[in-house]
Protein backbone atom coordinates (compact mmCIF):
# COMPACT_ATOMS: atom_id res chain seq x y z
CA UNK A 1 0.00 0.00 0.00
CA UNK A 2 1.10 3.28 -0.84
CA UNK A 3 3.15 3.13 -3.39
CA UNK A 4 4.70 6.21 -5.21
CA UNK A 5 4.26 8.87 -2.65
CA UNK A 6 7.94 9.64 -2.74
CA UNK A 7 7.85 13.45 -3.48
CA UNK A 8 5.85 14.19 -0.77
CA UNK A 9 8.11 12.50 1.85
CA UNK A 10 11.32 13.78 3.57
CA UNK A 11 14.38 12.37 2.69
CA UNK A 12 12.92 11.08 -0.84
CA UNK A 13 13.54 14.05 -2.98
CA UNK A 14 16.32 12.07 -5.12
CA UNK A 15 14.69 9.79 -7.78
CA UNK A 16 16.24 8.00 -10.56
CA UNK A 17 12.67 7.27 -12.90
CA UNK A 18 12.91 9.56 -16.11
CA UNK A 19 11.36 13.10 -16.34
CA UNK A 20 9.93 15.11 -19.27
CA UNK A 21 11.90 17.20 -20.78
CA UNK A 22 12.12 20.52 -19.91
CA UNK A 23 13.16 23.64 -21.13
CA UNK A 24 16.88 25.07 -20.36
CA UNK A 25 16.00 28.22 -18.36
CA UNK A 26 14.74 25.37 -15.52
CA UNK A 27 18.62 24.34 -15.01
CA UNK A 28 18.65 23.99 -10.77
CA UNK A 29 18.83 27.36 -9.40
CA UNK A 30 17.15 29.22 -11.74
CA UNK A 31 13.95 30.52 -11.33
CA UNK A 32 10.90 28.71 -13.66
CA UNK A 33 9.15 30.88 -16.03
CA UNK A 34 5.77 30.72 -15.35
CA UNK A 35 2.17 32.60 -16.84
CA UNK A 36 -0.79 32.90 -14.78
CA UNK A 37 -4.27 31.43 -17.09
CA UNK A 38 -7.54 32.84 -15.86
CA UNK A 39 -8.02 34.90 -13.13
CA UNK A 40 -11.72 33.52 -11.90
CA UNK A 41 -10.15 31.32 -9.49
CA UNK A 42 -10.33 33.40 -6.26
CA UNK A 43 -6.82 30.40 -4.92
CA UNK A 44 -4.91 33.02 -7.84
CA UNK A 45 -5.12 35.40 -5.43
CA UNK A 46 -2.70 33.56 -2.86
CA UNK A 47 -0.24 32.96 -5.62
CA UNK A 48 0.09 36.47 -6.24
CA UNK A 49 0.59 37.18 -2.49
CA UNK A 50 3.16 34.72 -2.50
CA UNK A 51 4.94 35.52 -5.24
CA UNK A 52 7.26 38.50 -4.21
CA UNK A 53 8.83 36.44 -1.99
CA UNK A 54 9.48 33.24 -3.86
CA UNK A 55 13.10 32.29 -5.66
CA UNK A 56 11.55 29.71 -7.13
CA UNK A 57 9.64 31.16 -10.30
CA UNK A 58 9.08 34.30 -12.13
CA UNK A 59 5.92 35.53 -13.49
CA UNK A 60 6.58 36.34 -16.95
CA UNK A 61 2.46 36.56 -18.37
CA UNK A 62 -1.00 36.81 -17.00
CA UNK A 63 -3.69 35.75 -19.42
CA UNK A 64 -7.70 37.16 -18.67
CA UNK A 65 -10.18 37.95 -21.64
CA UNK A 66 -12.10 39.99 -19.55
CA UNK A 67 -10.31 43.20 -19.85
CA UNK A 68 -12.40 44.80 -16.27
CA UNK A 69 -10.96 41.80 -14.42
CA UNK A 70 -7.41 42.15 -15.57
CA UNK A 71 -7.32 45.68 -14.24
CA UNK A 72 -8.53 45.09 -10.89
CA UNK A 73 -5.57 42.76 -10.66
CA UNK A 74 -3.35 44.81 -11.90
CA UNK A 75 -3.89 47.76 -9.60
CA UNK A 76 -4.64 45.46 -6.16
CA UNK A 77 -1.37 43.61 -6.97
CA UNK A 78 0.47 46.48 -8.67
CA UNK A 79 1.56 44.52 -11.55
CA UNK A 80 2.89 45.61 -14.70
CA UNK A 81 0.32 46.47 -17.43
CA UNK A 82 2.52 44.69 -19.83
CA UNK A 83 2.17 41.50 -18.41
CA UNK A 84 -1.30 41.08 -19.49
CA UNK A 85 -2.24 38.95 -22.32
CA UNK A 86 -6.10 38.32 -23.84
CA UNK A 87 -5.78 35.01 -25.18
CA UNK A 88 -3.42 32.25 -24.31
CA UNK A 89 -1.98 30.99 -28.02
CA UNK A 90 -0.69 34.52 -28.78
CA UNK A 91 1.08 34.41 -25.52
CA UNK A 92 2.66 30.93 -25.76
CA UNK A 93 4.12 32.24 -28.97
CA UNK A 94 6.14 35.03 -27.65
CA UNK A 95 7.10 33.94 -24.37
CA UNK A 96 7.24 30.38 -24.70
CA UNK A 97 7.25 30.36 -20.49
CA UNK A 98 8.33 26.68 -18.47
CA UNK A 99 4.84 26.28 -17.25
CA UNK A 100 1.55 27.87 -17.42
CA UNK A 101 -0.86 27.68 -14.05
CA UNK A 102 -4.10 27.13 -14.23
CA UNK A 103 -6.81 29.79 -12.67
CA UNK A 104 -9.76 29.32 -14.75
CA UNK A 105 -13.23 27.34 -14.34
CA UNK A 106 -12.57 23.52 -13.97
CA UNK A 107 -14.12 22.94 -17.03
CA UNK A 108 -11.43 24.94 -18.76
CA UNK A 109 -8.92 23.34 -18.32
CA UNK A 110 -8.30 20.73 -20.46
CA UNK A 111 -8.23 23.59 -22.92
CA UNK A 112 -5.70 25.38 -20.71
CA UNK A 113 -3.10 21.93 -20.88
CA UNK A 114 -3.74 21.17 -24.36
CA UNK A 115 -2.65 24.65 -25.81
CA UNK A 116 0.36 24.25 -23.64
CA UNK A 117 0.94 20.83 -24.41
CA UNK A 118 1.03 22.12 -28.01
CA UNK A 119 3.86 24.47 -27.68
CA UNK A 120 5.68 22.05 -25.21
CA UNK A 121 4.57 23.66 -22.02
CA UNK A 122 4.24 22.37 -18.77
CA UNK A 123 0.92 23.17 -16.72
CA UNK A 124 -0.23 22.98 -13.28
CA UNK A 125 -3.92 23.65 -12.37
CA UNK A 126 -5.85 24.19 -9.52
CA UNK A 127 -7.57 21.03 -7.90
CA UNK A 128 -9.24 19.40 -9.68
CA UNK A 129 -7.73 18.22 -12.49
CA UNK A 130 -11.05 18.60 -15.03
CA UNK A 131 -14.85 17.88 -14.82
CA UNK A 132 -14.78 14.56 -16.52
CA UNK A 133 -13.46 11.08 -17.45
CA UNK A 134 -12.92 12.18 -20.92
CA UNK A 135 -11.74 15.31 -20.33
CA UNK A 136 -9.07 13.36 -17.79
CA UNK A 137 -8.28 10.81 -20.63
CA UNK A 138 -7.51 13.74 -23.36
CA UNK A 139 -5.25 15.67 -21.18
CA UNK A 140 -3.39 12.61 -20.17
CA UNK A 141 -3.07 11.97 -24.12
CA UNK A 142 -2.23 15.42 -24.40
CA UNK A 143 0.63 14.82 -21.84
CA UNK A 144 1.78 12.11 -23.08
CA UNK A 145 1.96 12.96 -26.19
CA UNK A 146 3.79 16.37 -26.02
CA UNK A 147 5.91 14.47 -23.06
CA UNK A 148 4.85 17.39 -20.55
CA UNK A 149 4.06 17.75 -17.14
CA UNK A 150 0.63 17.93 -15.67
CA UNK A 151 0.14 18.72 -11.87
CA UNK A 152 -2.41 19.39 -9.94
CA UNK A 153 -2.34 21.87 -6.71
CA UNK A 154 -4.47 20.47 -3.76
CA UNK A 155 -3.90 22.96 -0.23
CA UNK A 156 -3.91 20.08 1.95
CA UNK A 157 -0.67 18.18 -0.18
CA UNK A 158 1.69 20.57 1.25
CA UNK A 159 0.13 19.78 5.06
CA UNK A 160 2.74 18.76 7.08
CA UNK A 161 0.17 16.71 8.81
CA UNK A 162 -1.10 15.04 5.62
CA UNK A 163 2.40 13.91 5.01
CA UNK A 164 3.14 12.46 8.43
CA UNK A 165 -0.52 10.32 7.96
CA UNK A 166 0.73 8.81 4.47
CA UNK A 167 4.61 8.26 6.22
CA UNK A 168 3.41 6.51 8.72
CA UNK A 169 0.73 4.13 6.67
CA UNK A 170 4.03 3.76 4.65
CA UNK A 171 5.79 2.86 6.90
CA UNK A 172 3.79 0.49 8.34
CA UNK A 173 3.12 2.15 11.57
CA UNK A 174 -0.79 1.94 11.86
CA UNK A 175 -0.58 -1.75 10.36
CA UNK A 176 -3.43 -2.69 7.88
CA UNK A 177 -5.43 0.34 6.68
CA UNK A 178 -9.04 -0.50 6.35
CA UNK A 179 -10.83 2.89 6.73
CA UNK A 180 -10.41 6.58 6.57
CA UNK A 181 -12.31 9.43 6.77
CA UNK A 182 -11.96 12.67 5.29
CA UNK A 183 -13.75 15.81 5.97
CA UNK A 184 -13.36 18.61 3.47
CA UNK A 185 -15.24 22.40 3.23
CA UNK A 186 -16.50 25.50 4.93
CA UNK A 187 -19.57 27.01 5.24
CA UNK A 188 -20.40 28.03 1.72
CA UNK A 189 -18.65 30.14 -1.12
CA UNK A 190 -21.69 32.50 -0.75
CA UNK A 191 -21.45 32.93 2.87
CA UNK A 192 -17.38 33.14 2.85
CA UNK A 193 -17.65 36.01 0.53
CA UNK A 194 -16.04 34.60 -2.70
CA UNK A 195 -15.77 37.43 -5.59
CA UNK A 196 -17.93 37.63 -8.28
CA UNK A 197 -15.23 36.41 -10.96
CA UNK A 198 -15.46 32.99 -8.84
CA UNK A 199 -18.90 32.10 -7.44
CA UNK A 200 -20.86 32.04 -10.65
CA UNK A 201 -18.90 28.97 -12.08
CA UNK A 202 -18.11 27.71 -9.00
CA UNK A 203 -22.01 26.89 -8.52
CA UNK A 204 -22.60 26.13 -11.92
CA UNK A 205 -22.37 21.75 -12.35
CA UNK A 206 -20.99 22.18 -15.62
CA UNK A 207 -18.31 24.62 -15.25
CA UNK A 208 -17.30 23.55 -11.75
CA UNK A 209 -18.03 19.52 -12.33
CA UNK A 210 -20.76 19.52 -9.40
CA UNK A 211 -20.60 21.34 -5.87
CA UNK A 212 -19.33 21.27 -2.59
CA UNK A 213 -18.86 17.21 -4.28
CA UNK A 214 -16.09 18.18 -6.55
CA UNK A 215 -14.79 21.47 -4.71
CA UNK A 216 -13.99 19.52 -1.96
CA UNK A 217 -14.58 15.88 -2.50
CA UNK A 218 -11.54 15.93 -4.81
CA UNK A 219 -8.84 16.51 -1.37
CA UNK A 220 -10.25 12.71 0.06
CA UNK A 221 -10.41 11.07 -3.37
CA UNK A 222 -6.90 12.29 -3.99
CA UNK A 223 -5.58 11.07 -0.58
CA UNK A 224 -7.15 7.63 -1.03
CA UNK A 225 -5.82 7.36 -4.59
CA UNK A 226 -2.23 7.70 -3.24
CA UNK A 227 -3.25 5.69 0.20
CA UNK A 228 -4.30 2.89 -1.95
CA UNK A 229 -0.82 2.89 -4.36
CA UNK A 230 -2.99 4.50 -7.61
CA UNK A 231 -5.17 1.44 -7.96
CA UNK A 232 -9.17 1.60 -9.25
CA UNK A 233 -11.59 1.59 -6.35
CA UNK A 234 -14.00 -1.24 -6.87
CA UNK A 235 -16.81 1.05 -6.63
CA UNK A 236 -18.22 4.57 -5.58
CA UNK A 237 -21.49 5.28 -3.44
CA UNK A 238 -22.88 8.47 -2.78
CA UNK A 239 -25.37 10.74 -1.70
CA UNK A 240 -25.73 14.56 -2.07
CA UNK A 241 -27.88 16.94 -0.34
CA UNK A 242 -28.75 20.52 -1.16
CA UNK A 243 -29.10 22.07 2.94
CA UNK A 244 -29.38 25.50 1.61
CA UNK A 245 -32.00 25.80 -1.99
CA UNK A 246 -32.33 29.15 -1.56
CA UNK A 247 -28.83 29.91 -2.28
CA UNK A 248 -27.15 26.75 -4.20
CA UNK A 249 -30.39 25.77 -6.74
CA UNK A 250 -28.18 24.29 -9.38
CA UNK A 251 -26.11 22.02 -7.45
CA UNK A 252 -25.25 19.73 -3.66
CA UNK A 253 -24.27 21.73 -1.34
CA UNK A 254 -23.25 18.61 0.90
CA UNK A 255 -22.41 14.95 -0.02
CA UNK A 256 -20.78 12.07 1.13
CA UNK A 257 -18.73 9.43 -0.79
CA UNK A 258 -17.76 5.69 0.14
CA UNK A 259 -15.14 4.71 -2.29
CA UNK A 260 -14.73 0.95 -1.50
CA UNK A 261 -11.23 -0.60 -2.14
CA UNK A 262 -10.53 -4.39 -1.29
CA UNK A 263 -10.44 -4.87 2.10
CA UNK A 264 -10.91 -1.29 2.77
CA UNK A 265 -13.16 2.15 2.33
CA UNK A 266 -12.48 5.60 2.31
CA UNK A 267 -15.46 7.87 3.24
CA UNK A 268 -15.90 11.50 1.99
CA UNK A 269 -17.57 14.25 3.77
CA UNK A 270 -17.37 17.30 1.64
CA UNK A 271 -19.42 20.31 1.92
CA UNK A 272 -20.65 23.79 1.89
CA UNK A 273 -22.50 23.02 4.78
CA UNK A 274 -19.65 22.90 7.52
CA UNK A 275 -19.98 25.59 10.62
CA UNK A 276 -16.53 26.47 10.10
CA UNK A 277 -13.28 25.30 7.60
CA UNK A 278 -12.32 22.05 8.40
CA UNK A 279 -9.69 19.38 6.58
CA UNK A 280 -9.12 16.81 8.27
CA UNK A 281 -8.33 13.05 7.39
CA UNK A 282 -8.71 9.97 9.88
CA UNK A 283 -6.74 6.78 9.40
CA UNK A 284 -7.53 3.60 11.01
CA UNK A 285 -5.66 0.83 10.83
CA UNK A 286 -5.50 -2.99 12.73
CA UNK A 287 -2.09 -1.32 14.83
CA UNK A 288 -3.57 1.88 15.30
CA UNK A 289 -5.23 5.29 14.20
CA UNK A 290 -4.15 8.80 13.16
CA UNK A 291 -6.19 12.13 12.97
CA UNK A 292 -4.97 15.31 11.10
CA UNK A 293 -5.95 18.48 12.78
CA UNK A 294 -5.56 20.94 9.51
CA UNK A 295 -2.52 21.82 8.61
CA UNK A 296 0.48 20.94 11.43
CA UNK A 297 -0.97 18.73 13.47
CA UNK A 298 -1.29 14.98 14.48
CA UNK A 299 -3.30 12.86 17.16
CA UNK A 300 -1.94 9.11 17.31
CA UNK A 301 -3.02 5.88 19.13
CA UNK A 302 -1.23 2.83 18.84
CA UNK A 303 -1.98 -0.32 19.93
CA UNK A 304 -1.76 -0.90 23.30
CA UNK A 305 -2.13 2.47 24.37
CA UNK A 306 -5.03 3.74 26.77
CA UNK A 307 -5.35 7.34 25.00
CA UNK A 308 -4.83 9.48 22.39
CA UNK A 309 -2.12 11.74 22.36
CA UNK A 310 -2.91 15.77 22.38
CA UNK A 311 -2.69 17.07 19.49
CA UNK A 312 1.36 17.83 18.82
CA UNK A 313 2.89 19.03 15.46
CA UNK A 314 3.85 16.89 12.56
CA UNK A 315 7.73 17.34 11.18
CA UNK A 316 7.82 20.13 8.76
CA UNK A 317 7.84 19.36 4.78
CA UNK A 318 11.15 19.74 3.02
CA UNK A 319 11.12 23.29 1.19
CA UNK A 320 10.62 22.25 -2.12
CA UNK A 321 7.95 19.92 -0.98
CA UNK A 322 5.55 22.73 1.13
CA UNK A 323 4.16 24.90 -1.31
CA UNK A 324 3.40 24.15 -4.82
CA UNK A 325 5.50 26.74 -6.49
CA UNK A 326 8.63 25.67 -4.97
CA UNK A 327 7.30 22.01 -5.84
CA UNK A 328 7.18 22.88 -9.34
CA UNK A 329 10.56 24.31 -9.75
CA UNK A 330 11.82 20.93 -8.32
CA UNK A 331 9.95 18.84 -11.09
CA UNK A 332 10.72 20.53 -13.34
CA UNK A 333 14.63 20.57 -12.40
CA UNK A 334 14.91 17.09 -11.93
CA UNK A 335 15.17 16.97 -8.17
CA UNK A 336 11.38 15.61 -7.77
CA UNK A 337 9.78 13.01 -9.47
CA UNK A 338 5.77 13.75 -9.22
CA UNK A 339 5.38 10.14 -10.33
CA UNK A 340 2.40 8.11 -8.19
CA UNK A 341 1.76 11.52 -6.06
CA UNK A 342 -0.83 13.69 -4.58
CA UNK A 343 -0.14 16.43 -7.18
CA UNK A 344 0.77 13.88 -10.41
CA UNK A 345 -1.48 13.72 -13.47
CA UNK A 346 -2.15 9.58 -13.15
CA UNK A 347 -3.10 9.77 -9.32
CA UNK A 348 -5.35 13.06 -10.21
CA UNK A 349 -7.07 10.90 -13.42
CA UNK A 350 -8.11 8.11 -10.79
CA UNK A 351 -9.51 11.34 -8.63
CA UNK A 352 -11.75 12.63 -11.78
CA UNK A 353 -12.95 9.13 -12.60
CA UNK A 354 -13.71 8.75 -8.49
CA UNK A 355 -15.60 12.08 -8.54
CA UNK A 356 -17.20 11.50 -11.63
CA UNK A 357 -18.42 7.93 -10.47
CA UNK A 358 -20.03 9.68 -7.54
CA UNK A 359 -21.82 11.85 -9.15
CA UNK A 360 -23.22 9.28 -11.10
CA UNK A 361 -24.49 7.71 -7.94
CA UNK A 362 -26.13 10.86 -6.59
CA UNK A 363 -27.74 11.05 -10.20
CA UNK A 364 -28.94 7.58 -9.80
CA UNK A 365 -29.44 6.39 -6.52
CA UNK A 366 -27.22 3.25 -7.24
CA UNK A 367 -23.55 2.28 -6.43
CA UNK A 368 -21.32 2.58 -9.63
CA UNK A 369 -19.01 -0.14 -10.19
CA UNK A 370 -15.57 0.58 -11.44
CA UNK A 371 -13.01 -0.72 -14.00
CA UNK A 372 -9.24 0.50 -14.35
CA UNK A 373 -9.20 3.31 -17.30
CA UNK A 374 -7.27 2.55 -20.43
CA UNK A 375 -3.74 2.56 -20.09
CA UNK A 376 -3.49 5.22 -23.46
Amino acid sequence: MLRNIRAILPGLALLVAPFAPVHAQTAAGTPIRVAIVGLTHGHVKGFLHSLPSSTSAKLVAIVEPDQALAKQYATQYKLDPALFYTDEETMLNKLHPDAVLGYGTIAEHRKVIEIAANHGVNSMVEKPLTTTVEDALAIRKAAQDHHVQVLVNYETTWYNSNAEALKEIKDGKLGTVRKILVRDGHEGPKEIGVGPEWLPWLTDPKQNGAGALFDFGCYGADLATVINGGKTPLSVTAIGQTHKPDIYSRTEDDATVIVAYPGMQAILMPSWDWSFAVKNMEVYGNLGELFTVAGNDIVTRYKGEKTETPAHPAPALPQNQSNSLDYLAAVLHHEINPSGDLSSLETNVIVVQILDAARESIRSGKTVTLKPLPAR
